[in-house]
């Protein structure tokens, strides 16, 4: 069984027991979330679109951690005008473990 979920503008295509980095979401370690927004679900080879969301369907996760990523580093350039710019940027995400996927 499988499902497609939409949170924080993205899509991702989820199982159970599937761990994911999502965009941040204010719940703390250990919390469940339940993700109603699904997108399609797979079951048995039995596919089930939504319009745009699958009525009823909704997906169970758990928090693992609240965590930043690896710093990338943002450099800004403009020849023969002595401008120059770096900074560097570390995106919040939240760590997730799906527990189920319900129809």
């Amino acid at each position: 069984m499988l499902a497609v979920i939409r949170t924080g503008g993205k899509q991702y295509i989820v199982e159970p027991k599937t761990k994911l980095k999502i965009e941040k979401l204010e719940k703390a370690e250990g919390e469940t979330i339940v993700f109603s927004d699904v997108l399609l679900i797979e079951n048995d080879g039995k596919l089930e679109i939504g319009n745009p969301v699958v009525k009823g369907a909704e997906v169970e996760a758990k928090v693992l951690r609240q965590d930043k990523a690896e710093k990338i580093i943002v450099f800004k350039y403009k020849p023969k005008k002595r401008y120059k710019r770096k900074i560097g940027h570390r995106q919040p995400f939240t760590e997730i473990e799906i527990l189920s996927i319900k129809n």
